[in-house]
């Protein structure tokens, strides 16, 4: 293919499958973005792999906002 696309052996090793419909299922179950061909095989862009943002660790919680008592 091109250097915009994966090709069939980073596909293989990605996956760690040689059958098209097997590396489908993984690329689902991973939540990787691709297209089928018009062969039916899995078309994964290089930038789905290589820009895939790190999970963000987990948000601090927000103190809620707390009314001042006139007069205290």
């Amino acid at each position: 293919m091109s250097a915009l696309f994966l090709s069939d052996e980073e596909l293989i090793v990605l996956t760690g499958f040689t059958w098209k419909s097997k590396q489908i299922r993984w690329l689902q179950s991973e939540g990787i973005p691709f297209r089928k061909s018009a062969t039916g095989h899995p078309v994964v862009t290089r930038s789905a792999i290589e820009g895939r943002p790190v999970p963000a660790q987990e948000a601090q919680p927000v103190r809620g906002w707390v009314p001042r008592v006139v007069g205290a």
